[in-house]
């Protein structure tokens, strides 16, 4: 089942998604869907790789670069 959402967005923001809208041929919402599920996919990763920091350093990870180097 969907759910119906409502936002508020600016003057600015609205000429923003009418203008990415009109070069994608794409509705705006699904541009904001889409967005929007990036935007949470981004925030669930910062806060794994958060939770996951402790775990990393205590092996002597301590960049993305020592993590690769690992598992090349």
């Amino acid at each position: 089942m969907n759910t119906t959402l409502s936002i508020r967005i600016d003057k600015d923001l609205e000429q923003l998604l009418e203008q990415a809208a009109k070069r994608t041929g794409r509705p705006k919402s699904e541009l904001v869907r889409d967005a929007l599920r990036r935007q949470l996919s981004i925030e669930s990763f910062q806060q794994l790789r958060k939770e996951l920091l402790p775990y990393g350093e205590a092996q002597g990870w301590l960049t993305d670069e020592d993590v690769f180097r690992e598992v090349s």
